[in-house]
């Protein structure tokens, strides 16, 4: 078993892809809710929801990336733990 640093596989990639964006929708979250507890929950709720969807997505696509593909990098692994 060999293990590299970047993602070998289109797949590897896409999760690696999909961690990336949910950070930036975490980020883009706070930019847009601002600080303090006076912003609209519906609307944290909702991004709250994306960005867990994306995350899970990221996760399930670094699994099948994993284990159809034997893509074992440690930019797959850090997209699974994240």
């Amino acid at each position: 078993m060999r293990v590299t640093i970047v993602a070998k596989t289109s797949s590897g990639w896409w999760s690696v892809g999909l961690v990336v964006a949910s950070v930036l929708f975490f980020v883009l979250s706070q930019v847009i809710l601002g600080p303090g507890p006076d912003y609209d929950m519906a609307l944290a709720y909702a991004l709250t929801a994306v960005i867990a969807g994306i995350a899970a997505a990221a996760f399930v696509i670094g699994i099948i990336s994993t284990m159809k593909s034997k893509d074992r990098s440690v930019f797959v692994f850090v997209a699974m733990a994240n």
